[in-house]
């Protein structure tokens, strides 16, 4: 049950809407379900409408004319109370009930008070009802509405519970505003998706997604097409910001302008300036994950950056506080991600980046919020552009999204630790598009490595079964998937041999390095930390490699005791052959 509450200054205007076709001609059967007496005059229910709404206004605002100038200038109480989709449909005394419990819980007309303020409840929909009050109690004073939607929310949590009805997350204040339904009415005119509001708020955040400075921000602002509007004070530092679609004009052809802090609490100009003052970390060295100089820019920056996703997730997991700077870090990390990944996973990676950012706000506030890496990522990201979808663009995408699935439950866990139940809700939705994009990418490579998983050499497949075996019997690996769901792994730990590295050794580092409880398929999560760690290529038809210099590698397979003296051989194949080698005895 959603109440959403607002203010005005014309009684009689809302009650022709109320009772009227409305815009769509979607109000029906208007008629009153409620009043402060239980004896208001009902316009729905009368053989004159006309008359009887003018008597229904003037008893509403009786004690408004009554006090004069002492009146509030918006006087007007109006409060939409919906039921969720799919709810049963409430009778009209049950609205009665509903609507007597929101002006007690409000402070509007408190029970047991003679002198509350007058309201009626107008029903003309089956899922919703209107509650409208005048703000002039029967003392002729004002009453005292302090946190009025807060309380109005908290007592919808109650009725649902009472009643039966969907329990929807609790709020706390942090969300972004919602469209209007004249914002929504326009959208569905002029023939857009969303509302001008999303758009904006969208753009605003792939603006500030890694972006340097200030300066930096308003140039995307105007690369993105945006209208902006700076707001200066006399000394011309910059006080605000506006942002409007092009096109997007009100009824007096002006351009319909939304300042940052309308489109989310977290855009103002003063929360992105602390934002950028954290700066992004200097990357002078190149990254532990290899930095191939035949993989393209997107690729080698996708691979860097999932390490500090990893760690992201890492700090989360750790529970402290001051991992709500990592949720607003990974918040960006997402915006910069979607907005240059492949055509096949755009729709997926968006729609997670949205979902996510209600995940980003709390009244939680870290003390040190370190946010540079996670920056440095996003930033890197955005300056490599966007990646083809294919090859090693596609599979370190892959590679990058398994990872982020990880963090947004991380993220999750964190929230409902805190009782945040939207936040934590919008994690786990933005780890199912994460999912979704995740199969999207992860189809070719993992295909690919499947089938060179079947074809290795039998002894050498009962040796990596063996490792798999010991080293996960609690992973979920078990004996009877092995032939199957473990292909792909075991051509990783094949290929991770060849390049030089200990198997057993290098699936124990990827095991360690965070819980895998949460991963939907263990043996996906290790082959792409695999890759990783052995610096092989994420798209397993691109050439392995041998260990970087300066990184140290796992022990090599030819430093075992068995094969220490071992006469030299030809060199391998730059390209993994499973036939090139004999198995191992």
């Amino acid at each position: 049950m959603v109440p959403d509450i607002g203010r005005g200054s014309r009684t009689h205007g809302l009650l022709v809407y109320l009772y009227g076709p409305g815009k769509r001609e979607e109000h029906t059967d208007a008629h009153l379900v409620g009043s402060w007496d239980g004896f208001a005059p009902d316009p729905g229910r009368d053989t004159d409408p006309h008359v009887t709404l003018a008597r229904l206004t003037a008893a509403l605002d009786l004690r408004v004319k009554q006090a004069g100038d002492r009146a509030p200038a918006k006087h007007v109480w109006h409060c939409s109370v919906r039921t969720a989709p799919g709810d049963r449909r409430l009778s009209d005394e049950e609205w009665n009930a509903v609507a007597q419990r929101i002006v007690h819980a409000t402070g509007i007309a408190p029970d047991g008070d003679p002198d509350g303020c007058r309201w009626i409840a107008v029903r003309h929909a089956e899922d919703h009802i209107h509650i409208v009050a005048t703000l002039v109690r029967g003392d002729l004073r004002n009453p005292r509405l302090n946190y009025d939607f807060n309380k109005a929310q908290a007592e919808c949590r109650r009725i649902e519970k009472e009643m039966g009805l969907r329990r929807l997350n609790a709020g706390d204040g942090t969300a972004a505003k919602n469209p209007t339904s004249a914002e929504r009415f326009k959208a569905e005119r002029t023939g857009r998706p969303e509302t001008s509001r999303e758009t904006l708020r969208e753009a605003v955040r792939q603006a500030v997604a890694g972006a340097d400075d200030e300066k930096e921000f308003f140039t995307r602002l105007h690369e993105a097409g945006l209208r902006v509007k700076v707001r200066h004070a006399p000394s011309g530092d910059a006080l605000g910001y506006n942002v409007a679609l092009p096109g997007d004009r009100n009824r007096n052809g002006e351009p319909v302008w939304y300042p940052g802090s309308k489109l989310a609490p977290d855009l103002s100009l003063p929360k992105i300036r602390l934002r950028l003052a954290d700066g992004t970390a200097e990357r002078t060295t190149p990254s532990a994950d290899g930095d191939r100089a035949d993989w393209s820019p997107p690729a080698r920056e996708r691979r860097s950056a999932t390490s500090i996703a990893e760690r992201a997730a890492l700090l989360l997991d750790g529970g402290a506080d001051e991992a709500a700077a990592q949720l607003v870090g990974v918040g960006e990390f997402l915006d910069a991600v979607a907005q240059t990944s492949p055509a096949a996973t755009r729709a997926e990676l968006a729609a997670a980046a949205r979902a996510f950012e209600r995940a980003t706000r709390s009244h939680i506030r870290a003390e040190r919020a370190d946010t540079r890496a996670l920056r440095s990522a996003a930033r890197g990201i955005v300056q490599a552009g966007g990646a083809l979808g294919r090859g090693e663009d596609g599979g370190t995408t892959a590679m990058l999204v398994s990872t982020l699935v990880l963090v947004t439950l991380a993220a999750a866990r964190w929230h409902s630790a805190r009782g945040h139940a939207q936040q934590a809700h919008a994690s786990r939705q933005a780890a199912e598009h994460l999912r979704t994009a995740y199969r999207q990418a992860a189809a070719t490579p993992m295909r690919v490595l499947h089938d060179q998983g079947r074809v290795l050499p039998e002894a050498q497949r009962r040796t990596h079964e063996a490792t798999l075996r010991a080293a996960l019997p609690e992973q979920g690996v078990r004996a009877d998937d092995m032939p199957t769901k473990s292909d792909a792994l075991i051509a990783t730990l094949a290929q991770a041999e060849q390049a030089g590295h200990d198997p057993e050794a290098l699936l124990r580092q990827a095991i360690n390095m965070r819980e895998l409880n949460t991963a939907d398929d263990v043996n996906d999560v290790l082959v792409w930390r695999l890759r990783r760690l052995a610096q092989l290529p994420a798209h397993p038809g691109e050439a392995p490699r041998r260990p970087q210099a300066g990184i140290r590698p796992t022990k090599s397979s030819a430093n075992r005791p068995s094969e220490r003296n071992a006469p030299t051989v030809a060199p391998r194949p730059a390209v993994y052959d499973p036939r090139s080698r004999p198995p191992r005895r």
